[in-house]
């Protein structure tokens, strides 16, 4: 039964990290806490189709990772372990609860990072179609990959890279690429996207990731150290990652995962939003039970 308790209307707020604003939404005032990161190039608003509906049984919080969004972009290093501390400080002094956290793409990997070496902020993970990398899928082509890398790394080569990609109609045929249900491309979803690229530091923040951000751990190794229940929503048209391969390399390392695969791309939460959201419904109050007594926002720590 849906919470009548549930804020109408997400809020946007600030929390100050490291000197730094970070721009974070949140709904909802009942029910466990629930963490919704975003994947690369994204931003809360991509949870825009989520939030509402989980509000109505869960308190939820979405956060712009440092360098996206309506976060700051300051002229940083960005890495997995930078975003795994934030969200690590955010849940210990913005929510002050453990939560569930749920992550898109890069999102997925930095959430992962958190539940496997800060379990106590954790009470499950749900990935939708999560990155990184695993150390035992090194191909045989890894020295184009290593070429690449190294020619992204130039800085002048990033910068206009960016210039390229940051174009709204580049922007919308990226996005055709990569999202099944083509009617989800909308021109709010473009201006979603395109709105963070015209903010002062963006082009840096690129630069420095492709200058070698998202390092971090292989995500065998982080399975290796999780402790927590596992859900994997896949969108399995996704032409980026090969899902039915990657399916079975988390189930070698985390065998008890439940898993569903969608007729969707690689944001299947902004794809098909309902269906989303009744399965991590439906996942969380089979697998996950409210601690009790639930403490209440007013009496936190």
């Amino acid at each position: 039964m849906a919470s009548t308790s549930a804020l109408a209307t997400p809020i946007s707020a600030r929390w100050i990290w490291r000197g730094q604003p970070v721009h974070y939404v949140e709904q909802g005032e009942q029910g466990q806490p629930l963490l919704l990161v975003h994947g690369f190039g994204a931003s809360t608003d991509h949870w825009r189709k989520n939030i509402p509906e989980l509000a109505q049984h869960y308190q939820v919080y979405a956060i712009d990772l440092l360098g996206f969004g309506r976060s700051a972009k300051p002229k940083w290093n960005y890495d997995a372990e930078l975003w795994k501390d934030q969200l690590r400080d955010f849940c210990q002094q913005v929510i002050r609860q453990p939560v569930v956290a749920i992550g898109n793409s890069l999102g997925g990997y930095v959430v992962l990072s958190l539940a496997a070496e800060h379990p106590e902020w954790v009470r499950g993970v749900v990935l939708l179609n999560g990155a990184g990398g695993f150390s035992t899928a090194k191909g045989s082509r890894q020295w184009l990959g290593k070429l690449v890398g190294w020619s992204l790394r130039q800085p002048l080569v990033s910068y206009l890279l960016f210039q390229y990609l940051r174009q709204p109609q580049v922007i919308r045929a990226k996005l055709k690429q990569v999202y099944y249900n083509q009617a989800a491309v909308t021109d709010q979803l473009v201006e979603d996207i395109h709105r963070p690229t015209r903010e002062p530091g963006a082009v840096d923040v690129f630069v420095a990731l492709m200058r070698g951000g998202q390092k971090g751990r292989y995500v065998d190794e982080l399975l290796r150290s999780l402790a927590r229940p596992l859900l994997l929503i896949w969108g399995e048209r996704d032409p980026w990652m090969r899902v039915r391969e990657r399916s079975q390399l988390y189930r070698t390392y985390y065998p008890t995962a439940v898993e569903y695969f969608l007729e969707a791309g690689h944001c299947p939460h902004d794809e098909c939003p309902a269906e989303v959201n009744a399965i991590i419904h439906r996942w969380i109050e089979e697998r996950i039970p409210s601690p009790s007594p639930l403490v209440p926002p007013s009496m936190r720590i």
